[in-house]
């Protein structure tokens, strides 16, 4: 299949330069490259900009609640593991309100691919600061900026066990969508990180700012991503230089493996008749 198979018709509602649209393309391109129907395919998101994405993909799409876009995905993959789940957050949707679902679904290691675009803010509701907002930061509600430490998403997951974590960049969409593709086989928890610029409400971390920061680890031949305590040492590194690639990739059994749904899924079995079940509860 092409990228356009899976374009769909609805308008897009971004801002014009906002670092979606690159995260959109290489989406469509890396589904083109997985050999799979949009009908094969589901996406889910909870609410924010990144939320949106799955309305412009031709594919299955479950829109729910703020922070809760896991559950959701989760339940979809042990009911059908033939399906390519994967979800479309955001930094505050993710790692803020849905930051309890983060830690345990990486421990549970659903064979999910997340996806984070994180632009450093809260960009639906206008630029409020988020969980990744670099400290100091100032906002119009952290009008003295902001006092938290940012939240190092990738040292969490690595130190969580995450078997596949990565990072990108919005405007290389080439790299990107292998990254994505990469994610999406990995069998397990995959979380891909994609900086992106807000064009709108972070006049900081812009296009400009992320590309004289951000290196390639496979640049450093010496680097090996099977390595946990040299993938978080590259996850620390913040500011002057900010690695992306894959930092961590390991194999492990799924969740699906260790309770043998994925021999007898519930797909498979006959719930019609639930009055056995019911009479538990008498």
């Amino acid at each position: 299949m092409q990228p356009q198979d899976f374009k769909s018709n609805d308008p897009i509602a971004w801002c014009p330069g906002c670092g979606n649209f690159g995260i959109l393309t290489a989406l469509q391109k890396a589904l083109s490259k997985l050999d799979k129907a949009p009908k094969d395919i589901l996406l889910v998101s909870g609410i924010g900009q990144a939320a949106k994405l799955p309305h412009y993909i031709k594919a299955n799409c479950f829109n729910g609640l703020h922070g809760r876009a896991l559950p959701v995905a989760s339940a979809a993959k042990m009911v059908n593991p033939e399906l390519s789940v994967i979800v479309s957050t955001g930094d505050g949707d993710c790692y803020g309100e849905g930051g309890n679902h983060f830690l345990h679904n990486i421990r549970r290691n659903i064979d999910i691919t997340v996806i984070v675009h994180n632009n450093q803010i809260y960009g639906l509701t206008k630029g409020q600061a988020s969980p990744t907002t670099d400290q100091g930061y100032n906002t119009k509600i952290q009008r003295e900026g902001v006092i938290l430490n940012r939240f190092n998403s990738l040292a969490v997951a690595i130190a969580s066990g995450c078997g596949f974590v990565a990072r990108g960049f919005s405007r290389q969409t080439d790299d990107l969508a292998e990254l994505m593709v990469k994610a999406i086989k990995h069998r397990g928890f995959s979380l891909l990180e994609v900086m992106q610029p807000c064009v709108s409400f972070n006049k900081v971390n812009t296009y400009e700012w992320y590309a004289e920061r951000l290196y390639k680890v496979e640049e450093d031949s010496s680097y090996n991503p099977k390595d946990m305590e040299a993938a978080l040492i590259r996850s620390f590194e913040w500011g002057d230089k900010i690695p992306m690639g894959i930092i961590y990739h390991s194999e492990t059994d799924t969740y699906q493996d260790r309770i043998g749904k994925d021999k007898n899924p519930f797909l498979n079995q006959n719930y019609n008749d639930i009055s056995e079940i019911l009479e538990d509860f008498v």
